[in-house]
């Protein structure tokens, strides 16, 4: 990776994403936003409705573009699969949404990030926005304030934040930015580890997820790079490795192995 000074969000490397949107003008209105604020692209999760026509009407000729080069997926977890960092969205606080940045915030921290990273910006459905489930994809939520009434327009909601990301223009301190792993990559190792600390008793096989969210918090706020996961999944190969092989020599009347090989 190469040293570069940040003047503000990639915006090319930054991609909305609608995660089981409802209503098809939604998703039109925010292809227009998309467009109007020069984000790098739209991406459709599961829609429930996406009737072409209604989709444009809102789209205008302005995003034909957009709408054309719009990505479709049947799950998030493949939607987000390339992605190195996901920004959810959220009007509900509380309980597992604990650590939440406002829309200034978001966006400062994004600077550096966007230069060497793909980045989602994540939007739940119209009437319920994401589950605890799907903010666990996340790598930081950002809810926009508002004076009463904390729902926003889905649509609105696009807007809002793609234009605190475009007007980002300021000079950011020069410094080396890391490619940050991947969805799929951080997927894979929490799944080794989950499986890793269930078979060794460490967490409780009844409520796995509940532990995995302290792992998930720490590790998120280490921002991994691919070569941090290749590590830790090293680590775990070694455990699993080991572990095994004390209990087959036990079961011999062995003694314990004194090392165990490599594997990076």
């Amino acid at each position: 990776m190469t040293e570069r000074t940040a003047t503000g969000v990639c915006l090319e490397n930054v991609v909305v994403v609608l995660n089981r949107p409802r209503f098809p003008e939604n998703i039109g209105a925010a292809a227009r936003a998309v467009c109007n604020m020069g984000i790098g692209g739209l991406v459709v999760v599961a829609p429930e409705n996406c009737d072409l026509k209604r989709v444009m009407a809102l789209a205008t000729h302005a995003a034909i573009d957009v709408v054309e080069e719009m990505f479709c997926h049947d799950t998030l977890q493949d939607a987000l699969a390339p992605f190195n960092y996901v920004v959810g969205t959220t009007a509900r606080l509380g309980g597992e949404r604990q650590m939440v940045n406002a829309p200034p915030q978001m966006a400062e921290q994004l600077i550096l990030i966007s230069q060497e990273n793909k980045v989602a910006l994540l939007f739940g459905p119209e009437d319920r926005g994401l589950t605890n489930d799907e903010i666990r994809f996340c790598h930081q939520l950002v809810t926009i304030p508002t004076a009463q009434f904390s729902s926003l327009n889905l649509a609105q909601a696009v807007m809002v934040l793609c234009y605190e990301l475009f007007k980002t223009g300021l000079s950011a301190p020069r410094a080396f930015t890391p490619r940050l792993a991947t969805r799929i990559e951080l997927d894979g190792m929490y799944a080794q580890i989950k499986d890793i600390l269930v078979r060794i008793n460490y967490i409780q096989p009844e409520n796995p997820d509940y532990w995995m969210n302290k792992l998930r918090h720490l590790f998120t706020r280490l921002q991994l790079r691919a070569g941090d996961v290749s590590i830790i999944r090293g680590i775990c190969r070694q455990i699993d490795w080991y572990a095994g092989k004390c209990h087959r020599n036990g079961a011999q009347g062995a003694p314990p192995p004194p090392s165990a090989p490599t594997d990076r």
